[in-house]
């Protein structure tokens, strides 16, 4: 398998040279090799955003395509940097968790530490080993390289906790993963996991709450829901997202990524809409302001 693609995702932004360093050091080796922009938009020293980020890309691209991902608070220290392989792709990191959920849904075949200086850019700093390390590194396993000439084989690589959804009584207990531009909120939660609190019965609703503040209801779709108003539904990737119709989720619940969230079903209830709330004048009104005329 001779990988064509490098695709890359770094919190480096797009104001300064880092990104086209990285594209430089690459194109030098390999003119030939295909660059793809995941993002460089990830909050600065995000680990958690850029391993969320990956793990929603990566399913997407082509057999063989080698991603190099890059969110580095430990830059300069001992940490590894890892080169792994699994069925499917490649994936060039530093060891401090940003693979796990990307890793997660693909099988592993290798791991390997990023450690021969051979293909090292000369003199290597300390400050960016992205592009004197892992771009290059990229860039020769483009050319077919195999993946156990880079460095000495590792029993796995660095895994972060996270929670995992989970059922109690007719409640689903979950947390906020990631928080996209337009402010929508995904969650950890499985669009089926509802499912298990909403069940057949009549009378029943689906209902968001943060703690003891309810948030809002169940939509099928966006457009299934008022302009203004906080809801949920099941997202592109399968998992629950809350919304805000033409709106920022975000700004609306004041939510960030890690806060807990619960689903629950309750008894059905008469909801007032907002355009309920200017009442249609009584018949008594009427009627006086009809004598009047």
């Amino acid at each position: 398998m001779k990988p064509r693609i490098i695709a890359l995702l770094t919190d480096f932004g797009e104001e300064d040279y880092f990104v086209a360093s990285l594209k430089g050091v690459i194109l030098s080796l390999n003119p030939h090799v295909r660059i793809v922009d995941i993002t460089h938009r990830v909050p600065a020293f995000d680990v958690d955003a850029a391993g969320f980020v990956l793990s929603a890309a990566c399913p997407f691209f082509p057999r063989g395509t080698i991603f190099l991902a890059v969110v580095d608070p430990g830059v300069g220290t001992r940490r590894k940097i890892v080169l792994v392989e699994t069925a499917l792709h490649f994936f060039i990191a530093p060891d401090n968790g940003l693979l796990t959920l990307a890793l997660a849904r693909e099988k592993v075949k290798q791991v390997r530490e990023v450690a021969d200086p051979r293909f090292f850019l000369g003199q290597p700093s300390t400050t960016f080993e992205a592009r004197d390390k892992m771009a290059p590194v990229a860039a020769w396993l483009s050319l077919g390289r195999r993946v156990e000439g880079f460095g000495p084989r590792l029993a796995g690589h660095k895994k972060k906790k996270y929670s995992q959804p989970r059922v109690v009584g007719e409640e689903v207990h979950g947390r906020i993963l990631y928080v996209d531009r337009f402010g929508n909120l995904i969650t950890n939660i499985p669009a089926p996991l509802v499912r298990a609190v909403s069940g057949s019965r009549r009378g029943r609703n689906l209902r968001l709450f943060a703690g003891l503040k309810e948030l809002g209801g169940y939509r099928e779709t966006y457009a299934g829901a008022r302009t203004g108003e906080v809801f949920f539904l099941p997202g592109s990737l399968g998992l629950i997202e809350v919304a805000t119709r033409e709106g920022s989720a975000r700004q609306r619940t004041g939510l960030r990524p890690g806060a807990s969230i619960r689903i629950t079903a309750v008894s059905d209830r008469e909801e007032k809409k907002p355009e309920d709330a200017v009442a249609a004048p009584s018949s008594r009104t009427t009627r006086k302001k009809q004598d009047k005329t």
